[in-house]
């Protein structure tokens, strides 16, 4: 059964994975390929969610962790504001069409992002598994999830869904089907449709309420 945590690891994947492109687009912009093109410049749009992501931790996750567990978030919020220097290195390195500094920064910020989520995943949110009650663990990525500009809702969805695996797909759909009205997730499920094609087949499969 999915729990509310499973959201936030499926986004921790789906930001491994899309950093993963982005810097081997940049890797090979760095070793003379044609401009930095569109794998390079969806660093742009995936920072937005990151920081949408981190915003959402730290009025949500970090202060319920900081009850049974005081002082952790602290160096994780440091981690959060590398990450925004990370972001600003790249983001001057493009607009700068410099394609040296480019391949540079987005190994630096792949590095920084890796670690970053890997010591969440294996410690920070474990401690929150272990010891938050799971009623606390559901506001608090509820309250994460406000964060996401509604605006914007169908533009994570098409960006995330492919990014993920069967298992965080399904994770995911089965905790919005727990949480949205029944119109909204009606909305989300064809969005979540749209994004992933004929691999809707295995979703559906997983989840047979879904049709």
């Amino acid at each position: 059964m999915a729990e509310p945590l499973d959201a936030i690891m499926a986004f921790h994947n789906a930001f491994r994975k899309d950093m993963e492109g982005i810097d081997a687009a940049a890797l090979g912009y760095a070793r003379g390929h044609a401009g930095p093109g569109p794998g390079v410049e969806r660093f742009r749009f995936f920072n937005e969610v990151l920081e949408w992501h981190a915003k959402g931790e730290e009025l949500a996750i970090f202060p319920a962790l900081e009850v049974v567990a005081p002082s952790v978030a602290e160096a994780y919020e440091r981690d959060h504001r590398g990450l925004d220097a990370a972001f600003d290195a790249m983001n001057a390195a493009v607009s700068a069409k410099d394609a040296v500094a480019t391949g540079r920064a987005s190994a630096a910020f792949k590095f920084h992002l890796d670690l970053h989520l890997g010591k969440e995943d294996a410690h920070l949110y474990r401690l929150v598994r272990e010891r938050v009650p799971l009623v606390d663990q559901g506001k608090a990525v509820g309250v994460m999830s406000s964060t996401l500009p509604q605006d914007r809702f169908a533009e994570v969805v098409a960006w995330m869904f492919p990014l993920i695996g069967h298992d965080d797909r399904e994770n995911m759909t089965r905790i919005w089907q727990m949480v949205m009205p029944p119109p909204v997730f009606a909305s989300a499920k064809k969005l979540i449709q749209q994004a992933i094609g004929e691999e809707w087949v295995e979703l559906a499969r997983r989840i047979p309420d879904l049709n």
